[in-house]
């Protein structure tokens, strides 16, 4: 669904003249290009999944995020509201963010389906949770919760 969607997003912006959305969009196409040619290498024809390009997205606003951080810190404000303006529109693809509360009743659900009891099983449960809710989740924020919840 995803790969269909982000030519056609790209051909609007490129239509539209919005030059920091085709900016973007372009980014983000390389980026799938490059993953896909690395699943190609690793047996896989089809290249990567829905699941993997909402994955991808995320590190995408991840790095993003940090340099606004940097930009800030370093004065160039200019710079830190463009990698702002590019967050906006990567976040156009990715389903609605999971809240707190939501993130972590869905991991101790996830921990109660599996019956982890320590910490020795977080790796389960982290990898079922990104099966599950690939780009829903904040998954820095789920391994704090996960680790917090396996070891109480």
């Amino acid at each position: 669904m995803l790969r269909e969607r982000l030519p056609q997003e790209l051909k609007k912006s490129m239509l539209a003249k919005e030059q920091r959305s085709t900016a973007t969009l372009r980014l983000i196409m390389a980026a799938l290009k490059d993953r896909d040619i690395a699943a190609r290498s690793k047996g896989n024809a089809d290249g990567i999944d829905d699941g993997e390009i909402l994955s991808m997205l995320q590190t995408m606003i991840k790095q993003r995020r940090e340099s606004i951080e940097m930009y800030t810190q370093g004065g160039r404000e200019k710079l830190a509201k463009q990698e702002a303006e590019e967050i906006e529109i990567i976040e156009r693809f990715l389903p609605e963010q999971m809240d707190d509360a939501a993130t972590e009743a869905a991991i101790t659900k996830e921990i109660e389906s599996i019956g982890a009891s320590g910490l020795k099983e977080m790796g389960k449960v982290m990898a079922a949770l990104r099966e599950q809710y690939a780009g829903q989740m904040d998954f820095g924020k789920a391994g704090a919760i996960a680790k917090k919840l396996l070891s109480g």
